[in-house]
């Protein structure tokens, strides 16, 4: 039973020094990342419960966007991958162009409906039972807040496009390098600009939406250039730009496969955002809470969502190299890590639930139930990496329906009607209704493993060679 288990599940050193050599990097940079957001939130944080807020509820429509684009490049990706275990540069090459393009769209998109509806939307998380006062200094401090982030849409819909190709590559570090340069500056102008030292003016809110562009640039610039630098390893990008040509039968496989791909992460995101907007009826004092919370959490969260990726990534090369065999081996390892490594973090994250919202000059209040929901997040942190683990299972093979339904399904059919339902008609305390909606992830859980179980996910989308005999 024990030796059958960790054949399944346990790989050898070779196995985990392979698969570390591809997570580390792509962990690492998003670890960066979520520092610096953490540093930033804390820094935001000291000026008050107003400011923090208000860039908390901007930051929702920022990760609706964020996340956005990650699912349109990531249909796109699905054909990259397997181009790219197959070894075909020409196909990886179209996948690219079409990705290009439709990063540019969306950022437009974005620009626009944020740039004209930007006071509507952040007037949906303002409780009509707060003080006028402190709604019209939240909805202030987002507007002035929102202002500038817009302009950080276009190096973050590139960087994507950019990564995205990269990372499929194999070459993982690059991404990270770009994050870990633009750490430094991003650090450095929050500092300054929001406390105003160093001579420089104190713009509060304005100053910390400064710093984060900067550092996005940098972070899409320096990917950007190595890739062109290195055309012999990222082969594909030899003459990207040449035409706009991309064959008419892939760009309809592609939005066939990424086009639900594309919706269905945009609606999960959605789908967050609407259940933060449920907690909010609860209160500003919520809003802030969950802001920090939030922050923590995807600080640890930022391991498992990368061991899905790399999911994505090494499971989808042996599928598009009709290596079917070793894909569901491959796998089933990778799951396992993965979840094994979310416990390990999220006991690791639960003593500093106490002191982690100290960190931050807001109401007493607020700070206890941000250690609350610390503490709820880690205990659910596993069952977030199992599906998630799942989720990108799934993708590797294609099966962009069953993903539909196993994220937009389960979002919107179960998450966001009990948020609803617990929030407005019923007098249950935040805190109950928290640990509710958060452990629902179960039933997520349950669907995940006979999804994945079923072995339908097993699927070459770009042909070549005849599959392994099973």
């Amino acid at each position: 039973m024990l030796s059958s288990f960790r054949q399944k599940f346990i790989g050898n050193r070779q196995f985990y020094r392979s698969v570390l050599v591809m997570v580390v990097p792509m962990i690492l940079q998003n670890l960066v990342t979520n520092f610096v957001s953490l540093i930033d939130n804390i820094m935001v944080g000291q000026t008050g419960t107003e400011p923090m807020s208000g860039v908390s509820i901007v930051n929702q429509f920022i990760f609706v966007f964020n996340i956005t684009l990650f699912g349109a490049v990531s249909g796109p990706g699905i054909f990259g991958a397997q181009f790219y275990g197959k070894g075909d540069a020409e196909g990886q090459r179209y996948t690219f162009r079409f990705r290009l393009g439709i990063c540019t769209a969306i950022v437009i998109a974005g620009g626009v409906l944020f740039g004209l509806f930007d006071r509507q939307l952040i007037s949906l998380f303002l409780s009509k039972d707060d003080q006028p006062e402190k709604i019209a200094a939240t909805l202030d401090y987002g507007l002035r807040y929102m202002k500038i982030m817009l302009i950080g849409l276009i190096p973050f819909g590139l960087g994507q496009a950019y990564s995205s190709v990269v990372r499929e590559c194999g070459h993982t570090s690059v991404p990270m390098i770009g994050s870990m340069c633009a750490v430094g500056v991003n650090l450095l102008l929050d500092y300054t600009l929001i406390f105003g030292k160093l001579g420089m003016p104190k713009m509060g809110v304005e100053g910390a939406a400064i710093a984060t562009v900067i550092a996005k640039f940098i972070e899409a610039g320096v990917v950007i250039l190595w890739t062109h630098l290195n055309t012999g390893k990222i082969r594909c990008a030899m003459g990207i730009f040449d035409s706009l040509f991309v064959p008419g039968d892939l760009a309809a496989a592609m939005v066939k496969k990424g086009f639900p791909l594309f919706i269905n992460e945009f609606l999960w995101a959605a789908g967050m955002s609407v259940i933060a907007q449920f907690y909010s009826a609860r209160g500003l004092d919520v809003v802030a809470a969950r802001n920090i919370s939030l922050t923590m959490t995807n600080l640890f969260g930022a391991v498992y969502i990368q061991l899905g990726a790399c999911i994505a990534i090494l499971v989808g090369a042996r599928l598009g190299a009709n290596k079917l065999k070793e894909a569901r081996d491959l796998d089933n390892k990778l799951l396992f890590f993965a979840v094994a490594v979310s416990t390990v973090l999220a006991v690791c994250m639960i003593p500093l639930a106490g002191a982690f919202p100290d960190l931050y000059r807001t109401e007493a209040e607020v700070r206890t139930l941000a250690s609350y929901m610390i503490l709820i997040q880690a205990l659910v942190l596993p069952l977030w990496s199992y599906t998630n683990a799942c989720y990108f299972t799934l993708r590797s093979g294609g099966k962009i329906g069953l993903t539909f339904l196993f994220d937009f399904g389960t979002t919107w059919l179960i998450y966001i009607p009990l948020a609803y339902v617990l929030s407005y008609h019923t007098k249950l305390d935040i805190h109950i209704v928290f640990a509710i909606v958060n452990f629902a992830e179960l039933l997520k859980v349950v669907l995940g493993y006979f999804m994945v179980r079923s072995d339908i996910w097993i699927n070459n989308i770009v042909g070549g060679d005849e599959p392994e005999t099973e």
